[in-house]
């Protein structure tokens, strides 16, 4: 990816149109509940009863987050599942069709083959996966020959959609590349070259922080030093998050002055958001704090989301977080598929999902699909504080070498780079 930028216009007001609209009628509409369905408004229709999977597979976490209120919501995921219903319903009021979720919790102990199993035995055949990398895994295989998709709405790993693929399972989550490339274009726009990396212990720190060191070179961002955060227990410690000094074979007379940016590198957000704060790193911070790049976010007003979230908040009482989002849609593509596909198979629907004739809503200014060589859901990725968003990546002037019109595949891996050999087979 050459690192040239040449002026374009602002990829999200270009893109439109129809799909968008709908998508917004919908939502606003005063849709029943899933739990209030009439079958009299189906007009005497035999009712289809859609019932969509959830499952979620509970973890002990390797770090504490560094505040309390860090701590993930009880609901996290099932609640986007839940507001999703909303839109099917409305739609599928009119078709008969009926949307619900079915949740099955696995204990960090448990098996999750088994759990899926309890779901696929009462008929489901859309899961939506709540699970580490390892567990998905394991679940697409024990499932590769049934008539089952999966829906991953956690797992960051890039291999997941590249060596390690699997053409059943379709990933809505943004992976660490995706996530790297929406910062590093950000900050080239912003003519900040100059980064100082400082990444956590944790495997997945070290996989963000590879994830960053590609954007640079991809993007023409320039890492002037990379160090590694030491954590040291007691959580109550007044130098948590303190930048660490140079690292060893740093240049004599390396100081704050000899980098832009400082981004950090810590999923579990175990010290970064104290960084900005602790020590004499006079730079702004970005990463996994300070500013972010996230798939969603509870500010985020723009293309309709101001109505999902307000819509979400008024079910649950609470804002809508990036996994929130991710089952949303996740719900939202099989709800759109059965729409455009009445009284189809589930092959029908499976390829319908894989196909460019798909297209949904995910309030962020562009027609969402699924990429074909590796099963990502493309999506913008919005760069954000804790409080407002700042910008939407892909940012103008990074166009996308084969497929102007594409910027949103300037993020993450793009098909001429993909290792999934599942999809290159299919494209023979």
């Amino acid at each position: 990816m050459a690192s040239t930028r040449v002026a374009r216009p602002a990829p999200h007001v270009l893109l439109a149109g129809a799909i968008l609209f709908l998508g917004a009628v919908l939502l606003a509409l005063p849709a029943p509940a899933a739990d209030a369905f009439n079958p009299a408004q189906t007009s005497g229709k035999k009712v289809n009863e859609v019932e969509i999977g959830y499952l979620k597979k509970v973890t002990r976490p390797t770090t504490l987050p560094a505040s309390r209120l860090d701590k993930e919501p009880e609901d996290i995921g099932l609640a986007g599942a839940d507001t999703a219903l909303r839109e099917n319903n409305s739609a599928g009021q009119f078709l008969g069709d009926h949307y619900s979720v079915k949740e099955k919790r696995v204990g960090p102990d448990d098996d999750a083959v088994a759990g899926l199993q309890e779901l696929l035995d009462q008929g489901i055949r859309y899961v939506i996966v709540d699970a580490p990398a390892d567990d998905l895994l394991a679940l697409a295989d024990a499932t590769k020959d049934k008539e089952v998709l999966l829906f991953n709405v956690r797992a960051p790993e890039t291999e997941l959609r590249q060596e390690q693929c699997r053409d059943n399972v379709l990933h809505v989550a943004p992976d660490r590349f995706m996530l790297a490339d929406a910062l590093a274009q950000y900050l080239i726009a912003e003519e900040w070259t100059d980064w100082l990396l400082v990444a956590g212990p944790t495997k997945g720190d070290q996989a963000y922080a590879a994830a960053i060191e590609r954007a640079a070179e991809r993007f023409g961002g320039n890492i002037v030093d990379r160090r590694n955060y030491k954590d040291i227990p007691g959580r109550d410690r007044d130098d948590i998050g303190t930048i660490p000094g140079p690292s060893q074979g740093a240049a004599e007379g390396d100081d704050v002055a000899s980098y832009d940016v400082i981004v950090v590198a810590d999923e579990g957000r175990a010290w970064s958001p104290y960084a900005p704060y602790r020590g004499d790193a006079l730079r702004p911070v970005v990463g996994t704090a300070g500013l972010m790049p996230e798939s969603w976010h509870g500010a985020h007003s723009k293309w309709g989301a101001r109505q999902l979230n307000n819509h979400f908040e008024e079910e649950h009482s609470r804002i809508m977080l990036p996994v929130d989002y991710h089952a949303y849609i996740a719900a939202r593509s099989v709800g759109e598929a059965i729409t455009r596909n009445r009284n189809a198979d589930f092959d029908t629907i499976r390829d319908f999902i894989h196909s460019d004739k798909f297209q949904l809503n995910g309030f962020k200014g562009i027609k969402h699909t699924y990429r074909a060589w590796d099963g990502q859901f493309r999506q913008p990725i919005l760069l954000v504080t804790d409080n407002v968003v700042v910008s939407v990546s892909p940012q103008p002037g990074f166009p996308h070498p084969s497929a102007p019109d594409v910027l949103v595949d300037t993020l993450g891996i793009d098909q001429d780079e993909t290792r999934c050999e599942i999809y290159e087979t299919a494209k023979q």
